[in-house]
This record gives C-alpha cells, structure tokens and sequence, in this order.
C-alpha cells in the first residue's frame, strides 16, 4: 500500500509566490494525487506550469475547496480573510502566506524547524510568518535552546521580490533608465529603490516603527513561544531583486562563545554556516536564491554586554521566507497525521 495522496490547491497561483509553491511541490514530490491552481477571475482561463504539463487556472471562489484536503493560500490578506474559513469549513487545512491570520489566537504561526508542535492544534487555518521573521527564527531558534535569548535586535536589508513583480518590474526599469541617463518615475514605492535604499517597508504606526517591523516583534515572541523575549527592528528595503538580509544582535541569559554559537548553528535544521571572514566567506543574497537553507555568518561576540553575539543572516525570500515554509508545513501536517480540520465551525464564513 503507497503512501497517502493528498488533494492540494494552491490560491493565488498565477503571483510570484504562488508560481513557486507550485515549484517547490514539484521539486519536493510532495504526495499530492491532484494539484488545483486558483486565482481571481481575471486569471481564471489562463494557465500555470507545473511537471511536465500545465494548470488550467479556476475561478477562487466559497466552493473551490470540496474534496480538497490541503490549500496553500498566496492571494493576499482580505482574498483569505474572505475564503480560508470556506475552505476550513468544508475539511480543508489552510496553510496561509498573508498577514491576515498571523496573529489570531485560533491559528498556529509556524516555522517547521522551530515550533512544529503547534501544528497539533491547528483548527483549519494555519498562517505563515513574515518572510523576514522566518529566516531570523530559524537562525535564533537553536540559539536560544542553548543560552536563552532575552533580547533581539535585527536591522533588515530586504529585496524588492518581498513586494512582488511590478516592485522587480520597477527596480529593473529604473536602473536599465538611470543607466540611460533617463529620468525615471516610482510608482510601487514613496521614492526611487535604484541605486537607494528605504528605511520603510509597508506603512507608519502610531508607535513610529513601521508594520513591517511590527510583524518581526510580535511573530518572533509568538513562534518562539516566549514573550519575554525582547524585540525591537528597523526594516530597510534595497535595490536587490532577490533575498532577505538581517544584522541580528542577540543577547542571552548564559555566555555562548562565537566558536559554541558555529557549532551549535552547524547542526540546526535548515542552516547553514558560511563564516570564514579571513577568506571573505560570509553570506550573501547571490548564495541563497533558490536554495532552501537560511544562511548564517558575520558570528562574532558584542563586546559591548556580558552575552550577546551578532550574527548576518541571508535566505531566499520567495522560497524559505514564503513558498517553500508554507510547503514544508504541509509536509509535517503529512508526516504527523494532522490534515483534517476537528472543527469545521471555529472560523465564521461572510
């Protein structure tokens, strides 16, 4: 007897994210007996590669999801607002990629290499960290089993990939008129991203920090499960297409030696360290696209407290910090029995 095959629809099929979700479960052979592809109405006709053929793409619609036992959602916060709770109503688990569910008490936030027992109270819905929140985590998570981290804090350097194609249609556009000596207009974002950087990524609170910045302090202490962890980020946006980068200084509660931190890194699920400054390797956004793995460098002691380590942290934003996360969870849900939903009334239809 083979093993169990699941019915897996992917919404939002036709964005960025979408398109590699659809990759990574090609790639990762993921025991999918049929795979749907979803999106608007706009979309619907249109087709998406997947193996050695292609998807006609549906209509996402409240009836989209009978006989389908897992959804991967890349559509946008209000798109699963409105249909996740239909597709956790009719038995389907909900892994979702927008922020709309994230911090719902009804919804486990989960990076499989940290805190894959959340999964076990899933009630149909499941939300995928922030890009950025996910390769930091990853990274701290065996740190802080180690020596207990009491308080973060992380400057990122995040490529335009994170705000989707007309973001690398614009940076692209810029530079190739820059370079012609061409006046050039910004229409994703409040100033030119060529050739600049900006310490804004998505809008203002009321506190000053951005909500980007936000999503790192409050989805780091819920993933982590710890709250007395401290947090505070600065988000900055930068003229690379693809990959996330993070200054990370930590301190914790027991001394951990920059040489202890490598080796307890070495062996954490999902890193990889490349640190030998002599030599100049660290890493960079060029090492990560396309590869799964959160990598780890730049670790050196803060000489400035009794216990902190700085650390740089690199992964591929559409992959690690989307895609491949919202896959491997579903992987685990697999693994671990759990695709089904006990209680198909928790989450209210509109």
């Amino acid at each position: 007897m083979g093993a169990q095959q699941f019915v897996v629809a992917v919404a939002g099929a036709t964005g960025a994210v979408g398109r590699e979700m659809l990759k990574i479960l090609e790639e990762r052979d993921f025991p999918a007996s049929k795979v749907i592809a979803l999106a608007s109405s706009r979309s619907a006709g249109s087709t998406v590669p997947f193996k050695n053929t292609e998807l006609l793409v549906e209509e996402l619609t409240e009836a989209s999801f009978q006989g389908v036992d897992i959804a991967l959602f890349s559509a946008g916060g209000s798109t699963s607002e409105k249909f996740a709770p239909y597709a956790a109503a009719a038995g389907c688990v909900v892994v979702d990629n927008s922020s709309a569910w994230r911090m719902d008490d009804r919804c486990p936030l989960v990076v499989p290499e940290v805190n894959p027992d959340d999964l076990d109270w899933h009630n149909g819905i499941i939300a995928n960290p922030n890009c950025s929140t996910i390769q930091m985590v990853v990274a701290l998570k065996p740190l802080h089993d180690a020596a207990t981290i009491t308080r973060v804090v992380v400057s990122t350097y995040q490529a335009v990939s994170g705000t989707g194609q007309k973001a690398i249609e614009e940076l692209e556009r810029q530079v190739r008129g820059l370079m012609g000596g061409q006046e050039v207009e910004n229409k994703v974002y409040p100033h030119r991203i060529a050739f600049n950087v900006l310490p804004q990524i998505d809008v203002f609170l009321e506190n000053e920090y951005t909500k980007e910045e936000m999503k790192m302090v409050h989805e780091t202490k819920k993933i982590m499960g710890d709250d007395s962890i401290r947090v505070t980020a600065t988000a900055v946006r930068v003229p690379v297409f693809f990959g996330h980068s993070e200054s990370v200084n930590i301190e914790t509660a027991k001394k951990l030696t920059a040489k202890e931190a490598r080796a307890v890194l070495a062996q954490a699920p999902g890193v990889r360290v490349l640190d030998n400054p002599g030599e100049k390797i660290y890493p960079m956004p060029i090492n990560a696209g396309g590869m799964d793995d959160t990598y780890v460098g730049r670790i050196r002691e803060d000489d400035t407290i009794e216990n902190g380590l700085n650390l740089w942290v690199v992964a591929d934003n559409l992959r690690k910090g989307a895609a491949l996360n919202a896959v491997q969870i579903a992987e685990t849900l697999a693994a671990r029995g759990l695709v089904r939903v006990q209680d198909r009334n928790v989450f209210e239809t509109k």
